[in-house]
């Protein structure tokens, strides 16, 4: 694997186009996965539900962590602590301590019942079936939302890559997610989640090492970050009280006013808006005006919301985002911040920090219990030799989910560094080509926006998502693309290996617990096998179809 991007570094500074260099890590990756799904394939029923339960210990756990190391994870949670600092540590508390939940009370627990999946367990524990159509349910319900979220990583990734539209990217990516699952059930997708692993952890770890050494001259992350915490925190000061950063702000705020008095009488001001966009073109057109200018006067006239319904509804979303970059910080808190809100102020600052304080600790139990439920983790305990194994497999998992956790945070930090003391304050036109790139995959994204016309770049004029923080750090760092391309691998192999596991866990549901167990208890195996499989491939093409959508960003779907 370092041979393969070796390789493909030199072939880069050979002239090899960042084009191909996207769609030759794509292929090799998704080749490497399918290679391994097809060695794996079975028609056996225990082989293709549960790995023959002969999975060791520590593959398992290797396993388990790309199995819960999703794009929510890999993509998201570095991109969620730089955009709410403090505050977004709950995430890792939360999903670090449903494992130890797991550890204690569940997985030996449920490889001494020996079944297949969770409804399975159900059934058998409380006996009947409505025990296991309530499991069936639920593994359904949040498997399908979660496996959206993975094909929306999985479309963001491709797309970056490959440069093709993102609704193609979905479609692309699934190829990958069914190749590693189809042929071979959980047998294909314990094996290529190991190799899903080994990618994901190395092209998570260069980039932020890289950072790190060039900031500090430290190759560990981990334990330097809290200096560079230190000067980010200095820069936020600075930052708040700058002139431009403060004039940036007024326009906004003036945008916002401007937007609540329209909202005032939505009727009105849609019949101002239309007849002035008219006016403009009329008067554009009598001056033989540039056909570009012409043109820009059109859209503007197209740009009108068509009633009032559709005005209030555009106009309420403009306001909200006015709102937010007329906020210091472009809307984000101070990263050091632990809740909002003063604990020694007056009565509202009291206020909001205790809810901030218990919205923080609710979120924490709430994804800790969450966590500890999920059916795609717990039915990986099945797939262990004994219930000596399902424990060290727990350990073996918070191992390797810890080695990134304990590293989000530091990249985090990093990132915003090299935001806040490098980019801005930069001209517009001699930005980083990241920038443009990003902007092409999605605006929403990455864009910029000349507020004050300057020609320099404010902290507010810039929208930043938090779901390109990890899959952009190689190019903010400055790094070779091949390296772009490596964690953009990375965040593939998260992506897949959670969609890999989530659609076998609701293929299981239906074919072995619903079809088997409550309609048909006399299907032979292969037919049961087969069900499997037609129902993975109608799931799957259904999650695509609502990932294509973006229903919302990778951390909210989770």
């Amino acid at each position: 694997f370092f041979v393969f991007v070796i390789v493909l570094a030199i072939l880069e500074q050979m002239g090899l186009s960042r084009e191909w260099i996207g769609f030759i890590f794509l292929l090799a990756t998704i080749g490497l996965y399918a290679g391994i799904g097809i060695m794996s394939r079975t028609t056996d029923a225990a082989e293709y539900y549960v790995a023959g339960r002969r999975v060791p210990a520590v593959y398992n756990g290797m396993a388990t962590g790309a199995d819960w190391m999703s794009a929510a994870s890999f993509i998201g949670m570095a991109g969620t602590l730089y955009l709410t600092g403090y505050s977004g540590l709950a995430f890792i508390m939360g999903w670090t301590g449903g494992y130890c939940l797991v550890a204690l009370f569940l997985a030996p627990y449920l490889r001494k019942f020996g079944q297949f999946t969770i409804p399975d367990f159900l059934g058998e524990r409380y006996g009947g079936n409505l025990p296991r159509f309530i499991g069936i349910f639920a593994a359904i319900l949040c498997s399908f939302t979660y496996v959206v979220a993975q094909i929306y990583g999985v479309g963001l990734i491709t797309s970056r890559l490959t440069g093709v539209a993102f609704e193609l990217g979905v479609f692309l990516g699934l190829g990958g997610i069914l190749v590693c699952s189809f042929l071979g059930g959980m047998r294909a997708v314990t094996w290529t989640q190991v190799a899903q692993y080994i990618i994901l952890i190395i092209a998570y770890m260069i980039p932020v090492v890289w950072l790190s050494v060039k900031q500090t001259s430290v190759p560990v992350p981990q334990a330097i970050y809290g200096f560079q915490l230190e000067k980010v925190s200095a820069k936020e000061k600075l930052l708040t009280e700058d002139p431009k950063e403060l004039e940036v702000r007024g326009i906004f705020k003036a945008r916002s006013d401007a937007l609540a008095e329209k909202l005032k009488d939505p009727a009105a001001a849609l019949v101002a808006d239309k007849a002035a966009a008219e006016a403009r073109l009329a008067e554009l057109r009598a001056a033989n005006a540039p056909s570009i200018d012409i043109a820009a006067a059109e859209k503007a006239i197209s740009d009108v919301p068509r009633d009032e319904a559709a005005a209030r509804a555009a106009w309420t979303r403009a306001k909200a985002a006015a709102d937010a970059k007329a906020r210091p910080l472009n809307g984000m808190p101070p990263h050091a911040q632990q809740f909002a809100g003063d604990p020694n102020g007056d009565a509202a600052a009291v206020a909001a920090y205790d809810t901030s304080r218990r919205n923080f600790l609710a979120l924490i139990f709430c994804l800790m219990i969450g966590t500890a439920a999920l059916p795609h983790i717990l039915m990986r305990y099945y797939t262990v030799p004994s219930v000596k194994e399902a424990r060290q497999s727990v350990t073996w998992s918070l191992f390797f989910i810890f080695l990134l956790y304990f590293t989000a945070p530091a990249l985090a930090v990093l990132v915003k560094y090299e935001v806040f003391h490098v980019l801005v304050g930069t001209p517009i036109d001699q930005l980083p080509a990241w920038v443009a790139s990003w902007n092409k995959v999605d605006p929403s994204l990455m864009s910029i926006t000349d507020i004050n016309k300057d020609g320099l770049l404010q902290l507010n004029e810039m929208t930043i998502g938090g779901d390109i923080i990890v899959l952009a750090t190689a190019e903010i760092g400055g790094l070779p693309y091949v390296i772009s391309g490596l964690v953009a691998a990375g965040g593939l192999a998260a992506a897949l290996s959670t969609a890999d596991g989530l659609l076998l866990t609701i293929a299981n549901a239906l074919s072995h617990d619903l079809y088997y167990k409550m309609i048909d208890p006399n299907a032979s195996t292969a037919r049961r096998v087969t069900i499997s499989k037609m129902l993975l491939l109608i799931v799957a093409l259904a999650a695509a179809y609502v990932a294509a959508q973006k229903p919302a960003d990778i951390l909210f779907l989770v």
